[in-house]
């Protein structure tokens, strides 16, 4: 990995205000790799949860991506409005909608929370997440996002050999011996080094989640 590609794990979201004020930058094609890398997976999954296609999910991604790269230049975050979370939520339960149309162009999006039709444009109509089960879906996939994320950025902290056996004990769940004897240390060592990269992922999601998006 190179230098710059490892700068950006190390800010990698979920969400730092610093990157979306990179976004409102088209050209910054770094900073929008960063946004896809981290974001198409949560965006598939709950197209799929919808009943999409694989193929047609694959198309919410790139049209949600499309859509929040045009709204990015006006975009201004707003915390007692809600948070990014929700917004992408609603980016994205928009161009579901928008395949479920292609499908039967007699869906309407138009329509209040009361179900009565509205004149707005495609952009400000907001259908219900709920509607598709998507909610706790996206609040369950969000956190798996922001603990890898944590883990990412500790990854590139931390000695490359602890990692390594930190992945293999706790998260490939190796057999302690296994550990022990793979890499040559004591179950001690083993134990010490599994709580202090527990604990800095721990601080890095604390800290993920106090970011005001």
């Amino acid at each position: 990995m190179n230098d710059a590609r490892k700068h950006e794990d190390d800010d990698l979201i979920p969400t730092r205000q610093s990157l979306l004020s990179r976004l409102k930058n088209r050209n910054d094609q770094q900073s929008w790799q960063v946004f896809f890398d981290t974001y198409w997976k949560l965006i598939y999954k709950a197209a799929l949860k919808a009943g999409l296609t694989d193929a047609e999910a694959q198309d919410v991604v790139q049209e949600t991506v499309i859509s929040v790269c045009r709204s990015m230049p006006r975009f201004h975050y707003e915390p007692a409005k809600g948070s990014f979370s929700a917004w992408l939520l609603q980016m994205t339960t928009w161009r579901i909608t928008d395949q479920i149309r292609k499908r039967d162009p007699a869906v309407s999006l138009a329509r209040t929370q009361t179900g009565a039709p509205t004149r707005t444009e495609t952009v400000e109509r907001v259908p219900d997440p709920a509607g598709f089960g998507l909610e706790a879906l996206w609040d369950e996939e969000w956190e798996n996002n922001l603990m890898e994320a944590a883990t990412r950025r500790v990854r590139h902290k931390v000695d490359p050999r602890h990692y390594q056996i930190f992945d293999c004990y706790v998260v490939k769940r190796w057999p302690l011996g296994q550990v022990t004897q793979t890499f040559r240390v004591s179950r001690g060592r083993v134990y010490q080094i599994k709580h202090r990269i527990g604990r800095a992922i721990k601080a890095e999601v604390d800290d993920l989640k106090s970011k005001p998006l």
